[in-house]
């Protein structure tokens, strides 16, 4: 069990408190952020310290953090945060749900973020600061490596990689045996049937309107 410094104040730190609260050993006793996006003393009834303050009021080692941020710039910006906070001493946490199904042996990484309804498969491996939000399928045998964001209903087959600093959209699906390239972005509901370079982006045909109206349509 730890004393928890959440790094954030928005939709996420917000998410992460509740979640750290109410599902797990941690306590949450305050948030940080940058001195620029500090909006007041106070997020969710905590106090809000600056980052370049906060070993000074919650020092590593009494204290854990856990970044609380999305996908911005290709993860690196939570990167940025992870290792900034590493550099000043503080133990990164992760949070991995209570109903998360979670079937691999192998060691999760630090300020990962695992919601629930996910299935982690056998011999599956998951790297530090991967988020995967809720209802994914991460086959055996399969790796995620680290700084990636997972959304939601991904369908990572077995034997897959994925790169470093990679997003995969919602309802995406990747085929086994797989490799995504570092800062692969595939879109929602894309399906990746070939190993991808890096920086590449994959994304599906979007629906388009039909000419029938509901109305028209026998059920």
């Amino acid at each position: 069990m730890a004393d928890l410094v959440v790094f954030g104040t928005g939709d996420i730190a917000s998410l992460a408190h509740g979640y750290f609260s109410k599902d797990s050993p941690h306590r949450v006793v305050a948030f940080t952020v940058d001195r620029e996006f500090r909006q007041g003393p106070t997020f969710e009834q905590l106090p809000v310290v600056e980052f370049d303050t906060v070993a000074a009021h919650y020092p590593p080692g009494r204290f854990a953090m856990f970044i609380a941020l999305g996908y911005t710039r290709m993860n690196t910006v939570r990167a940025q945060k992870y290792q900034a906070a590493k550099a000043q001493g503080y133990e990164l946490v992760s949070y991995i749900s209570s109903r998360c199904t979670l079937l691999t042996d192998n060691p999760i990484g630090d300020n990962c973020f695992i919601l629930e309804d996910n299935t982690i498969q056998p011999f599956a491996t998951i790297g530090s600061d991967v988020t995967l939000w809720s209802g994914n399928h991460i086959g055996h045998h399969s790796t995620i490596r680290d700084h990636c964001f997972v959304t939601s209903h991904v369908v990572v087959s077995g034997h897959v990689e994925v790169g470093s600093h990679c997003f995969l959209g919602v309802n995406a699906t990747i085929r086994n045996g797989v490799t995504l390239g570092p800062r692969t972005l595939v879109g929602a509901a894309a399906a990746i049937m070939h190993d991808t370079e890096p920086d590449s982006v994959y994304v599906s045909a979007k629906a388009r309107k039909s000419s029938h109206t509901s109305g028209d349509i026998k059920l």
